[in-house]
């Protein structure tokens, strides 16, 4: 079958007005919680999407690493492709892609820099290889070999030893303040149900149903 063939219907189930909970972040704390239920792997993989300054889109693959009220956390190299894009242009949107339940939630907003308070808080709490491996790698700059990358993740080990492992000055998070954020649900025949919240400026939120 050519791929312009390639399809299926969406059968799982439907959104309506009524099912939505009046904040976004209590009702993408519901689908996420419906998600991890159905054992998806990586439920907290989100597309990051940043625009650098002639107007290039980019994205790729982080980690949610927490959610409230304020946005959605994540930790990087501050130094990184990413980061530098966030630096020109704060608009940034995230995308989770939750295709095996027919789903997905897209939120829009701008990145703010978290302070180095939290990043060390939970840089404590990631393994130790992945804390070596942060102050290994120089991410997203040009690098001669897998060798290399392997020998300087080595440097790392002997450089601490069996110590503790200090937060690097180059490394961070970020939370994306949400202003609107997007549910779609997969409907039969490409009916699908799409709702998106919008921020108000007394800061409440008004839900439209968009147009599949």
């Amino acid at each position: 079958m050519e791929i312009d063939q390639w399809r299926r219907e969406y059968l799982r189930g439907g959104l309506n007005r009524g099912d939505l909970k009046d904040d976004p972040i209590e009702q993408f704390e519901q689908w996420l919680q419906e998600v991890v239920e159905t054992d998806l792997s990586d439920p907290s993989c989100m597309s990051l999407a940043t625009v650098d300054s002639e107007g290039q889109p980019s994205q790729r693959i982080v980690l949610l690493k927490g959610y409230d009220q304020r946005g959605f956390a994540f930790y990087t190299n501050l130094k990184s492709h990413k980061a530098r894009e966030i630096e020109q242009n704060q608009r940034v949107s995230l995308l989770f892609p939750w295709q095996s339940v027919e789903r997905q939630v897209i939120v829009y907003g701008h990145a703010e820099g978290m302070t180095r308070g939290e990043a060390e808080a939970y840089f404590r709490t990631r393994p130790r290889e992945s804390q070596l491996a942060a102050w290994a790698s120089h991410q997203s700059d040009a690098i001669e070999s897998r060798e290399k990358l392997e020998a300087l993740f080595e440097e790392m080990k002997n450089r601490f030893g069996e110590g503790e492992i200090p937060l690097p000055e180059f490394w961070g998070g970020y939370r994306v303040v949400h202003h609107a954020v997007e549910f779609w649900q997969g409907r039969a025949s490409r009916l699908h149900d799409r709702f998106i919240y919008r921020r108000q400026d007394d800061g409440s939120w008004q839900v439209a149903r968009l147009s599949p």
